[in-house]
């Protein structure tokens, strides 16, 4: 196998603690901690920030980069402040009409729920899809089974789009059992019943090559495999799409505003008709600075590299999983890899386990020096471009060391 596409180097990674959670959070590279170290350098000394090459230089920079990785243009890109916002831009700005809804699948992080559902008050209904036979969530969500292979989300979602349906709006990589839905069948789908396809991408975006096709809005956090800091997410928007929604109404949303050889107080302007009509305001410099580093790394490396280094590895894991109590889930997961199903997130599924023994689990873990997570009934194992050989076999030993 060859050498990381993101070299561990890069980062400030602990030997002694093997983080395969980026689907939390994922590490930034030391480069974006200095970035954001020099900016806030600046903020000591306010007469150092400079106008283009800071406050709209450093903005510009992140669209650019984040086009670049999502495969679109920088004019379509908004800087907005997590994944919530981005949908919520999106969700608020639609022209809705009473009797209107939004599908999605069961089980969506709440992300990728909440932003519809406080919809209710303008009439406008959420309506969620069981993607499998079997497939349950919220209060159920441990009774779940678990998607295997032939499994068909695609299908279930669209022929659950009625004449009421507008948007159909899914992750792209679920965020407890991993599976990858296809983008693409859904947008060719969701394009002949005239619905809107909404992505929500943060457990793809950095780690799965993607096409924007089809899609009238993506959006990402950028905190987990985009290795930059909280508080910051892009959204993508097409551009016949976005200009059915309302703008942002921030001062940074009409033309010219940043010229004050104009005065502030001309109202008289149009609002812009690119990504920046979308986003809240005035931007976070100290955060962009650290997502510019983080974007050109990933892009520097290429995400169908991480993604092909990401899908050795976990064959590796699994491989290395026979003959132990885990062997029966890793054949299942094996099977949804090699169908294409899977992003970088493998969701092994407690198979009646429970959720004490499950945490159990998580804390033999810690006491091995590898942190993983539990979310809904399934230990979720991330590896990303950083990740090495090793790092699998840790993985693989301590799974194999732990009894049923």
């Amino acid at each position: 196998m060859s050498a990381p596409p993101l070299a561990p180097a890069l980062f400030d990674l602990d030997p002694a603690r093997l983080w395969v959670m980026h689907c939390s959070e994922g590490p930034i590279p030391r480069a974006a901690a200095e970035a954001a170290a020099a900016f806030l350098g600046k903020e000591l000394r306010p007469w150092e920030v400079r106008w283009e090459e800071d406050f709209q230089g450093l903005p510009s920079a992140a669209r650019r980069e984040g086009a670049a990785l999502l495969g679109g243009r920088p004019e379509d890109v908004s800087l907005c402040a997590s994944t919530s916002t981005g949908l919520l831009a999106v969700a608020q700005g639609f022209p809705w009409h009473a009797g209107d809804e939004v599908v999605a699948p069961l089980g969506e992080f709440p992300s990728n729920a909440w932003p519809w559902l406080a919809l209710r008050n303008r009439g406008v209904a959420f309506r969620e899809v069981p993607l499998w036979e079997g497939h349950s969530a919220g209060a159920e969500a441990w009774a779940s089974a678990p998607p295997t292979l032939g499994v068909n989300p695609e299908a279930r979602l669209l022929e659950a789009l009625g004449p009421r349906t507008r948007i159909l709006a899914v992750s792209w990589v679920r965020f407890q059992d991993g599976l990858k839905l296809d983008l693409g069948r859904l947008a060719a789908g969701c394009r002949e019943r005239g619905v809107h396809l909404v992505v929500d991408g943060i457990q793809a975006a950095g780690t799965v090559p993607g096409n924007l096709e089809g899609l009238a809005a993506f959006a990402t956090g950028v905190h987990k495999g985009l290795l930059a800091p909280q508080g910051l997410g892009l959204l993508w928007t097409e551009e016949a799409f976005r200009q059915s929604l309302s703008p942002s109404g921030t001062w940074l949303s009409v033309e010219e505003a940043t010229d004050f050889s104009r005065p502030s107080t001309d109202f008289n302007r149009a609002w812009l008709p690119d990504g920046r009509s979308l986003e809240p305001g005035g931007p976070n410099l100290l955060l962009t600075s650290a997502l510019g580093e983080s974007l050109r790394l990933i892009n520097g490396a290429g995400v169908p590299a991480i993604s092909a280094h990401v899908g050795e590895l976990q064959r590796r894991l699994l491989a290395g999983l026979r003959g132990s109590s885990w062997a029966a889930d890793a054949e299942r997961l094996e099977a949804l890899l090699g169908a294409g199903r899977l992003g970088s997130i493998l969701g092994f599924h407690h198979e009646g386990r429970g959720a004490d023994r499950m945490q159990a689990l998580l804390h033999s873990g810690y006491r091995h020096g590898v942190f993983a997570s539990v979310r809904e009934g399934y230990l979720r194992i991330a590896f990303h471009g950083f990740h090495t050989e090793a790092d699998a076999d840790r993985v693989a030993a301590w799974l194999s060391e732990t009894a049923s």
